[in-house]
């Protein structure tokens, strides 16, 4: 028998919508799902904009106070989707409060704030899930398989890489992405937090690594209204931009593979040019996410001049099922967020994990951790 179960939201910029459509079309998608979310309130300070959602979306409450949302006993479950500077008041409140959470990443500003967070989850019974939406692609999930099932032989090494040009504009905004003290590293925790998930996820634990960081634009016009996603901005008194713009970081695994990630948020001509290789012993994988319903494989015993094959993700990749009758039907970034949104949910249901958790989010936090340091320091970091 399906049971209903109380959800809300915290934060209705773009990820808060995703998060919210996400909900609406879970029942369309996995339609066995034992838990159906009922939209309870929405919470977010932005005049009108919580008004707009409920509007939208069908939302019954509003609320500019999220303290509102963790004393209503008719909300089980929250989308934590606020800025990272309130992940963890807001997602220890929560838990605290008995309600079980999905939270974006990277979960506060540092590997305590996480750690912070899946504690008090832990002490409180609740399921907690991580926007690490990007290893839910059924051609990562596929690679995955390839690695693990020792299709590539012992991998070697990998290359991840996560260049955007979300910021490479000289007028946009100085919003709270750009203040250490609200958004932390910059674009450690809004790129390279995934990268770290993304090897992890494939590859197995990071033991140690050698980072470098840059600011390309180091200053930007403060924004004199609410602001939403990349605003741009101009005649605004000039700041400083405190975070990162730029990381590259060589990597050490436990398994003695080697790896490379590099992360920019000032990329001109790079829109979402996030992928990964992954080479083998004995093979290759390569994936790049504006191709995503596509996994480059090389496999066999030729070693050299070994030929690689696109492989089109199918009904038997990951949940592309849930989604796509056939192979080479495309999927988008909403997609992946609504697998997310089913992990979650199932995670409540059946009290058992699925999907990335906090235990994920604290290991990626602590790499970041790392990342830093060795900026700083100019010298390999152990992690952990």
């Amino acid at each position: 028998m399906v049971r209903t179960l109380g959800v809300a939201v915290v934060g209705f910029g773009w990820m808060g919508r995703v998060h919210t459509q996400a909900y609406r079309r879970l029942p369309h998608h996995y339609p066995q799902l034992a838990v159906r979310p009922e939209l309870v309130t929405v919470a977010e300070e932005v005049p009108g904009r919580a008004e707009e959602a409920a509007d939208v979306f069908g939302f019954r409450h509003t609320t500019r106070n999220w303290r509102e949302v963790a004393a209503d006993p008719r909300i089980h479950a929250v989308s934590i989707t606020a800025p990272n500077f309130l992940h963890r008041e807001i997602g220890v409140a929560m838990a605290e409060a008995g309600k079980h959470i999905w939270i974006e990443k990277p979960v506060g500003l540092t590997a305590e704030d996480a750690t912070a967070v899946r504690d008090a989850v832990r002490k409180a019974g609740v399921q907690g899930t991580v926007g690490f939406n990007y290893r839910n692609a059924p051609a990562v999930s596929y690679a995955r398989e390839l690695i693990a099932s020792g299709e590539l032989g012992a991998v070697t090494h990998v290359r991840i890489r996560l260049l955007s040009d979300y910021a490479a504009h000289p007028d946009g905004a100085l919003t709270w992405r750009y203040e250490r003290a609200r958004g932390g590293g910059g674009v450690l925790g809004d790129l390279a937090s995934h990268g770290v998930d993304l090897a992890r996820h494939l590859l197995g634990d990071i033991t140690a690594l050698a980072a470098d960081t840059a600011v390309f634009i180091p200053e930007r016009a403060r924004p004199t209204g609410a602001t939403a996603g990349h605003t741009l901005a101009t005649g605004g008194a000039l700041g400083p931009v405190e975070n990162e713009d730029y990381v590259n970081c060589l990597l050490r695994f436990a398994s003695g593979a080697r790896g490379v990630l590099e992360a920019s948020r000032v990329s001109v001509g790079e829109q979402n040019n996030y992928g990964f290789e992954v080479h083998g012993t004995k093979g290759a994988v390569f994936w790049d996410y504006r191709r995503m319903g596509e996994l480059g494989v090389s496999r066999g015993t030729s070693y050299q001049d070994q030929p690689v094959s696109t492989v089109f993700v199918g009904p038997g990749h990951g949940e592309y099922a849930a989604f796509q009758p056939g192979a080479a039907n495309a999927m988008g970034y909403d997609d992946l967020k609504v697998i997310e949104a089913r992990a979650f949910l199932r995670s409540v249901a059946e009290g058992t994990p699925y999907g990335a958790t906090l235990d994920d989010a604290v290991h990626s936090a602590t790499v970041l951790d790392a990342m830093s340091r060795s900026a700083a320091s100019g010298s390999w970091q152990n992690v952990g």
